[in-house]
């Protein structure tokens, strides 16, 4: 791996109006790590995600460098070509599109139709169910594929960081593991460098190198998935198991 980050967080604070929802975050991810987000709700697992893409405006004194470019108060419509791809709480699906107009979307801002339909192919080979379901309205999938469809829209644009929020949201604990394994076989296939957050704590460290636990918008604990996994008084304290 890489010894410069290919993510880098310095001092983050966000706001929502008066109430301040990440207080002087600073987490750094080398490429083709699983890092993972770790806290109970209400933490600013979700608020890290959004303020990263764009979506929720950081506060004055925060950087965010993506490879070294300092992306902070970038547009949150110019960030997939900067190199990320955010699969937000949910997947955001559209339901009335079938599974491979929701896929293709993610690929519309390529300029090489060629590379589309290639980045199409390999999320096929990543999620097979989607291969007979392509002319399906995505309002026909379970809720394990319709995440399937979410990261795989997320590919399309082959980004060099992904950041996902809860994927087990809601999903049977096979499913969740089927959705672990796959990252982390994604990551070894691809080298993507993968953000994960995740309140399913022990789930999210079976598969991820290193972990950050947020507590009231400010990080309390960072350290390998083994010794976040190890540490009794935080497991307790912070993750719930």
């Amino acid at each position: 791996m890489s010894d410069t980050p290919i993510l880098q967080i310095e001092n983050l604070s966000t706001y929502y109006g008066a109430v301040q929802a990440l207080r002087s975050v600073s987490l750094t991810v080398q490429p083709g790590e699983i890092c993972a987000v770790l806290g109970a709700n209400g933490a600013g697992k979700t608020t890290l995600l959004r303020t990263i893409s764009g979506l929720q405006p950081a506060a004055p004194g925060s950087r965010i460098l993506v490879n070294g470019e300092d992306i902070t108060g970038a547009p949150a419509e110019s960030m997939v070509r900067r190199g990320l791809a955010h699969v937000p709480e949910g997947g955001g699906v559209i339901v009335d599109l079938t599974v491979e107009e929701n896929l293709r979307l993610g690929g519309l801002w390529r300029a090489d139709r060629r590379d589309r339909a290639q980045a199409l192919d390999e999320v096929y080979e990543l999620f097979p169910p989607l291969v007979e379901r392509r002319n399906q309205p995505a309002a026909s999938l379970s809720g394990g594929e319709r995440q399937m469809v979410a990261i795989g829209r997320a590919l399309m644009a082959r980004p060099a960081v992904l950041l996902l929020d809860e994927p087990s949201l809601g999903l049977a604990p096979l499913i969740t593991q089927q959705i672990m394994r796959l990252l982390h076989d994604l990551r070894d296939r691809t080298g993507l460098t993968v953000v994960l957050v995740e309140q399913n704590a022990a789930s999210a460290l079976s598969i991820t190198d290193h972990g950050f636990v947020l507590s009231q918008g400010a990080v309390v604990a960072r350290g390998s998935s083994a010794e976040l996994l190890a540490d009794d008084r935080m497991r307790h304290a912070y993750l719930g198991f």
